[in-house]
């Protein structure tokens, strides 16, 4: 199956302004996001996207641009990957929220936690549906690109945090362990049996360790894709 590499916006003004922004529009990226962009688009400029996909919120879109800006594919919006549905706590300062009875139920036991109103969503239905949204992009990708592909979603803090707990197996109650930096990529490789968290909240560096090396480099070559190597295998060249 194919790689996923998540990316979480850039740092926005409601980042900033200690506000929960949830599905407000208008939320953009301030000054520091829109240079964390242009970086993880040349960070990114090596690696051969097959398919880029976004949430539909301005601040994942315009991280974004500069990603595709000289590419061949442009991004494809999948509500599935947009920020959880935070009801009437949306707009709402942290420093107000933090006082709410919910408030330890998100940070201790967040797959019962629902938020209020007529459009809040509970977590663990965001991570569903951010879930379902992989496996069917993963599909895509690999029917189209084959089994090496690499693909790239640009989505929210929660969001991707819920996808890797995934990943790993953990239970959404102890997703608050992760961290998710502005603007930080994750990168997950999917094969038949298990996925392999490649990388969490990396914030700089070389990505050409993710493409695939070739067939014929070491003995892993023999090694079915789906086990883990005994001994750690030899990383990226």
């Amino acid at each position: 199956m194919p790689t996923l590499v998540l990316l979480r916006h850039g740092r926005s003004t409601a980042n900033t302004s200690g506000v929960l922004a949830g599905w407000t529009p208008g939320v953009n990226l301030d000054d520091h996001g829109r240079k964390q962009a242009d970086a993880v688009a040349e960070r990114l400029r090596p690696l051969p996207l097959a398919a880029i996909v976004s949430s539909p919120l301005d601040r994942c879109q315009q991280t974004l641009a500069p990603v595709w800006a000289d590419r061949n594919v442009a991004p494809v919006i999948d509500d599935r990957f947009g920020e959880c549905r935070y009801g009437d706590w949306t707009g709402r300062k942290l420093t107000e929220l933090v006082k709410e009875p919910l408030w330890k139920v998100v940070q201790q036991h967040p797959s019962a936690a629902v938020f209020p109103g007529p459009e809040g969503e509970g977590l663990a239905t965001t991570q569903s549906r951010a879930v379902a949204a992989v496996r069917d992009w993963n599909a895509r990708v690999e029917a189209s690109h084959g089994p090496d592909a690499i693909w790239l979603a640009c989505s929210h803090g929660d969001v991707i945090k819920a996808v890797l707990a995934d990943a790993y197996g953990m239970h959404l109650d102890l997703f608050q362990r992760i961290v998710v930096d502005p603007c930080s990529v994750s990168v997950i490789r999917y094969a038949e049996t298990r996925p392999f968290v490649v990388r969490v909240n990396d914030v700089g560096g070389d990505l050409t360790g993710l493409l695939p090396p070739p067939k014929s480099a070491g003995n892993e070559g023999d090694v079915d894709a789906s086990d883990a190597v005994v001994g750690g295998g030899t990383g990226a060249v």
